[in-house]
């Protein structure tokens, strides 16, 4: 369950099976080792990146964290203020899109209620609708920022 929630990952049950039979597994490399004889190699990533993305993700709290952090940051921002936040992963990135929308709407009733009744006011405004991505030349100065996503919002004056 952790594997697929956190990591995204399709052979999840495949990948539970293996590491659950190679008990005990001791470092890193064994793990990995585990996975890639479980799903094998497709693609130019290795096949137990996200393994270890799922398990980086719980150890660390990341989402956690997230999701505490942004309504923090909104707050301390001064009106007009901009909040920029990178996303290395479909989970994070997903969590900072749901919270721009959900913040910058006034009303978050459910849209079937004829009569708004939540009170809830706009804080930000979306500056980028959709995400800022690294181009070309940039992934090739820094592989690592393939994967980065770019969202920024504006805090607005108070009501």
């Amino acid at each position: 369950m952790l594997l697929f929630r956190y990591g995204e990952e399709r052979a999840a049950r495949r990948i539970a099976r293996a590491i659950r039979q190679a008990r005990p597994v001791n470092g890193t490399r064994q793990l990995a080792d585990v996975v890639e004889k479980a799903i094998g190699r497709h693609g130019p990533h290795h096949p137990a990146t996200q393994t270890f993305q799922a398990l980086r993700i719980v150890v660390n709290g990341e989402l956690d964290s997230l999701e505490k952090t942004l309504p923090l940051a909104v707050q301390a921002l001064a009106p007009g203020g901009r909040l920029a936040v990178i996303s290395f992963h479909s989970l994070e990135d997903r969590l900072v899109k749901e919270y721009f929308r959900l913040e910058s709407r006034d009303c978050i009733c459910p849209p079937r209620q004829p009569v708004c009744t939540c009170g809830h006011k706009a804080s930000i405004s979306e500056i980028t609708r959709r995400p800022i991505t690294p181009d070309e030349e940039e992934i090739k100065r820094n592989p690592r920022a393939r994967s980065a996503k770019l969202r920024v919002a504006e805090k607005l004056p108070v009501h």
